[in-house]
């Protein structure tokens, strides 16, 4: 389905939109402040921003501001006020939606999956595939960690999907080899394996050397973490 960052300051409200959308399927991270999301943004990437306008530090505004510097991601927008200045601002500032408290969740959530579709259809691309901060275009064979482009040979591009696609299974190393030999157009052996997988945790990996997205389940193999799924 997508991740969506919540942005709420009310823990009651963020608790209750949190779980309906993890029902629905989304992935789903929660923050209560301007500092938090900017430093979550930093590090992660999402397919929709739920921002409340009025938080603690500062406004969703800036958060949508920070947004829009460098993608056209969908921003819905959550408040208390319907005043018709917070809403034009709020649009003019390229929000894609805006939801006036008090709101019934399903109608949100409908909501949400409308902006999705929308944004999907512009676009033209579909993430179907998320690994943890790492987005998978399979129609186009590319591959964004962050929001920003990986540039992956063919047979590693191969070795992921198949990590993506075994989401939370053990694979052996002799399942792997089968899934990718004949993508370097020769037999790949258990050496070889060994380093594709460390070239590739190089590339997707916030921190290789502990890895969480490709772990070791020592004995055994290898499991794909950071909660894949397809859209």
């Amino acid at each position: 389905m997508g991740r969506i960052l919540i942005v709420e300051d009310d823990k009651t409200i963020a608790m209750g939109i949190e779980y309906s959308l993890q029902q629905e399927g989304f992935e789903t991270r929660v923050c209560h402040s301007v500092k938090n999301a900017k430093d979550l943004m930093g590090r992660e990437t999402f397919n929709l921003y739920l921002l409340d306008v009025s938080l603690p530090d500062g406004t969703g505004f800036e958060i949508c501001q920070r947004v829009r510097a460098d993608s056209e991601t969908p921003v819905i927008f959550l408040t208390a006020h319907d005043d018709e200045v917070n809403v034009v601002m709020g649009l003019d500032m390229g929000a894609d939606d805006y939801v006036t408290k008090p709101f019934r969740v399903r109608e949100l959530v409908s909501r949400i999956k409308s902006v999705l579709r929308r944004y999907r259809s512009q676009t033209g691309r579909k993430a179907e595939v998320q690994l943890g901060n790492v987005t998978i275009y399979t129609s186009e064979a590319r591959v964004f960690k962050n929001g920003a482009e990986v540039t992956l040979t063919a047979l590693e591009y191969k070795l992921l999907l198949t990590f993506a696609s075994h989401e939370e299974q053990v694979l052996s190393r002799s399942q792997i080899l089968e899934a990718i030999w004949d993508v370097a157009g020769d037999f790949v052996n258990d050496n070889t394996l060994t380093v594709y997988i460390k070239r590739l945790r190089e590339k997707i990996e916030d921190d290789p050397q502990n890895p969480q997205i490709i772990q070791t389940v020592r004995g055994l193999g290898y499991r794909a973490g950071g909660t894949a799924h397809a859209e």
